[in-house]
Formats: C-alpha cells, structure tokens, sequence
C-alpha cells in the first residue's frame, strides 16, 4: 500500500478536504491547504500543525491559474509531492438549474472542471519525471445520472470522472496512481441546505476513512456509500426512459 508524506488538498477549509488534512496530518508530514473561508482554513491549519505537520495554507483560488501554479511549483521544490487531492468544489445552481442565468453555471464548470486542471497540470510533470504520486480527483455518485437538481454541478463532476478514469491508464505507466473519488452525500457546507432528501448521509470523518484506504490502495474508483451506490448502479441498468419517468421526467 502508498504511504504519503507530501500532499496538497484543495477545498480544505470544510467537509472532506478538512477531515482529509486533519487525518493525513502527523510528524514528518508536509500540507498544502487551500480554501475559500480563510477563518476556517487556519483553523484547520492550525489543528494539523498541532499534529506534528508542516502546513502551508492559503486561501488562493483554484481559478487562478497562474498564481495557484506559482503556488503549487513552490511548495512542490521544498516537499516534493507525492498526493494530490483535488476536492475544490461549488454547487450554486438554483431550483431550475439556473437556466435563467448561465452565469452561475459557467462559474460551476470554472470551479468544478478548470480548478480540477489547474490543481493537476502545475505538478503532473514533476511526479511523472519522479515516477511516483498519487492523484485524487474528487468527483460524485451524481455524475453518473442526470438528476432533477443541480444540473451544472452533476454535469461538472462528470467531466472531471471521465477524465480522471481515463488518464488514469495514461498515467500508470510512468508510475503515478490516479483515484476518482465519488462520495454520496457528506455532510458539507454544499449539502448544508440542500432544497432535497439526502439518504444515506455521511459524516466528513467517515468518508475521509474510505478514501484514505482507496487512494492507500489506488484504487480506480472510491465510489460510496453502498446504499447510494446501489441506486445509481440500479438506474444505470435501467432503460433511460424508465429513469426518467423515476425521476419524474
């Protein structure tokens, strides 16, 4: 199984990306923290250095390509980086899937999918010059069906899904593991005051525990939890006009 040492997780400040870096975080580890809500990011910062890591946080956005690559090559040259987590994540669409303001769904797909390359391309090269590393493209169960809310959001996790799974067999010979992560519902600022039931609701903690063990493992797809799981492998088997009319199509 991988062990890692050198890891940078986007989205850090809450959810899956903050039990992540608390998990990951020990002696002898090196951090590097993104987030949107400063406040947050150092206080997880603060509880991963009183784990014994060496953190870097900054609350730059993913989509700032630039200055985010400046930032990544950086820490790259001290710790040299062996897992990559990209878990920065939006879900802004409105009841009708903001089909009134594509604003909101270019913004998703801005921060969903270029924030996913711009979190890979900068440190992509360097890992397969060392021929190791692991890369974590945190995708969702909803990518897999085209359900009633958050279109923008199910559409964008697709595409980075499909993506990860492929390079994954690009990346395998040079050494360098890629893992799509696929949660249910985790408890989140995303799922916080979601407008639907969620069943089979998780804590942060829970899920940090199975991805852990996949990426450990490499697995090419952390897919959860199985309630969840059966659901969305049942509508896959479906014919799609039977889950449409499921879904009230």
């Amino acid at each position: 199984m991988k062990e890692f040492s050198s890891i940078v997780i986007t989205g850090a400040s809450s959810g899956i990306g903050e039990a992540l870096a608390l998990d990951y975080a020990r002696p002898g580890a090196a951090l590097a923290l993104t987030g949107r809500d400063a406040g947050r990011l150092e206080t997880v910062a603060e509880a991963c250095r009183a784990k014994g890591a060496t953190v870097v946080a900054d609350t730059i956005d993913v989509v700032d390509r630039d200055r985010f690559a400046a930032w990544l090559t950086a820490f790259d040259d001290s710790h040299p980086v062996d897992l990559i987590v990209a878990n920065a994540g939006i879900s802004i669409d409105k009841d009708n899937s903001s089909l009134d303001d594509f604003t909101l769904i270019r913004k998703t797909f801005e921060v969903n999918v270029d924030g996913v390359f711009n979190t890979v391309e900068p440190l992509m090269g360097r890992l397969i010059e060392r021929r190791r590393g692991q890369i974590a493209i945190v995708s969702s169960l909803a990518s897999f069906i085209g359900l009633p809310y958050s279109a923008s959001y199910n559409a964008s996790k697709a595409a980075v899904r499909v993506w990860g799974e492929s390079i994954r067999f690009v990346l395998k010979k040079s050494g360098v593991g890629v893992s799509v992560v696929c949660p249910g519902f985790v408890v989140s600022r995303i799922t916080a005051n979601a407008p639907f039931p969620m069943p089979f609701l998780m804590t942060a903690e829970r899920a940090s525990a199975i991805i852990r063990r996949g990426l450990a493992r490499n697995h090419a797809r952390i897919a959860f939890p199985i309630g969840t799981k059966a659901a969305v492998w049942l509508g896959l088997c479906l014919p799609g006009r039977w889950t449409s009319r499921l879904m009230g199509a």
